[in-house]
């Protein structure tokens, strides 16, 4: 047994492999466009905390950890047979043109990472900090890993550490695979056949099954000769992490004032906390007047495309919404402008805008230069997905919380409030000074609810 920082400790390691291998999957899976973008971001790392469950004094808790170990491998290699692509390793195919070449997935005899640890934090430890523990960070594998680098590693990966009195689930997936509406179907499809126990023939048939383009084509070539011309990454500053909880009626109360001040009924619920979001952080940062600020919002491109896609379509169907503005128009102007400046922005995005934005990328060479500008909000991630839905024999997850990957100055991640409705979570993650300053932010601190899933 070996041991990673920050109070983790590794019990075991192995490979699952898919329990049966689809003949179609044989075929190399070509990237699309949007893919090879992605191929510079960090993998997808989000988790699930579950407090675990009074046993029966017939079972030792070694043996209630052993029984969902092994549960969850299994379950694990009946879902990569409907996830198949990933069960695989990125490759790179050189074209004619030498000054180009095309990414895919080899989904040949690769299997998944499957990893079991241990540590002596308890639940509360976890939810009982201010901000988030560093070492929730240790409760993903691959930390720190570029999509890119999953020609080395696997493409996804599970990691279970049991706590003193819970069990983090957490998942890290290669992000030019899937988005993160992809990622939840993936957590919630090895839920259902985690939870589908009697019947193994209801193992192959899945309620919402993934719906994927076709293997073996088109393929896309890339504009450089050799794939690490297209990786920027920087080391990010040093952040604090912290769950903002606001509650239904806080919500509701935002979207309605934002409508009231600009006289609509169209802005929606996510536009006027986004809004606010940006706009505290904005006057944390006591950035002049004349200082640009932009924020950013990952929106899904499923309902956008012509003709639209199910949303059962696996893959990466996103672009960002930004809506850019000065700092003085920003905060000098009432909460609603620019809430309706946010909900312009994400009636602009049309298809159209999507594929001209796509040309962009490309034309750059798939360059992240000023993605990790510090005057940006990113608002990442969505409270729609069912987050909370994924159980695996513990009851319903306390929380949710993510690791290493995604995160720099100004990133923000909405996830559904643990008592629904509409509930959302906020994880904003900032520099120290900017972070208390926020935090004696009265306007934003008295929205904040002190009853909270974090």
């Amino acid at each position: 047994m070996d041991s990673s920082p920050s109070e983790v400790k590794i019990i075991s390691k192995c490979f699952v492999k898919p329990k049966t291998i689809p003949e179609k999957w044989k075929e190399p899976y070509h990237f699309s466009p949007m893919d090879h973008v992605i191929l510079s971001i960090h993998y997808i790392q989000k988790g699930l905390l579950f407090l675990k469950p009074s046993i029966s004094e017939s079972v030792t808790p070694k043996e209630f950890m052993e029984t969902l170990l092994q549960k969850l491998k299994d379950s694990l290699a009946i879902a990569l047979v409907h996830f198949y692509p990933l069960a695989g390793r990125i490759s790179t195919l050189k074209t004619n043109d030498s000054r180009s070449h095309s990414v895919f997935v080899d989904c040949n005899n690769s299997p998944a990472g499957f990893i079991h640890a241990e540590s002596d934090l308890s639940v509360s430890d976890i939810l009982g900090s201010k901000y988030v523990p560093l070492v929730v960070q240790s409760f993903f594998d691959h930390h720190k890993a570029l999509s890119r680098d999953g020609d080395t590693m696997t493409l996804l990966s599970v990691k279970v550490t049991e706590l003193v009195d819970g069990v983090f689930i957490g998942l890290s997936m290669n992000h030019s695979l899937g988005d993160g509406s992809s990622f939840w179907h993936f957590f919630n499809s090895l839920s259902e056949i985690f939870n589908s126990q009697e019947d193994n023939n209801k193992f192959l048939c899945l309620k919402n099954p993934p719906i994927f383009r076709e293997v073996s084509g088109p393929m896309y070539s890339l504009p450089f000769s050799e794939p690490d011309e297209s990786i920027s990454q920087s080391e990010r500053p040093v952040l604090k992490e912290r769950m903002f909880h606001f509650s239904s009626e806080t919500v509701r109360s935002l979207k309605s004032k934002a409508n009231e001040e600009c006289g609509t009924t169209k802005i929606s619920s996510l536009q006027s906390l986004t809004a606010l979001i940006w706009r505290s952080i904005t006057r944390a940062r006591k950035l002049p007047n004349d200082q640009e600020t932009t924020c950013r919002l990952a929106a899904g491109n499923r309902s956008r495309m012509n003709p639209p896609l199910p949303m059962n379509h696996f893959g990466n169907y996103i672009s960002l919404v930004i809506a850019t503005t000065t700092t003085g128009d920003l905060l000098e102007n009432e909460f609603g402008c620019a809430a309706l400046k946010l909900h312009q922005a994400v009636t602009e995005h049309t298809g159209e805008k999507i594929s001209a934005d796509m040309d962009r990328w490309l034309k750059a060479h798939l360059k992240l230069d000023g993605f990790f500008s510090p005057n940006i909000v990113h608002m990442g991630s969505s409270p729609r997905f069912n987050k909370y839905g994924s159980e695996f024999g513990m009851g319903k997850a306390v929380a949710v919380r993510s690791g290493y990957g995604g995160k720099y100055d100004g990133k923000v991640s909405a996830y559904p409030g643990r008592e629904g409705g509409a509930s959302i979570d906020l994880e904003v993650c900032l520099p120290p000074e900017c972070m208390e300053a926020l935090e004696l932010d009265q306007e934003f601190m008295s929205l904040v609810s002190s009853s909270s899933s974090s």
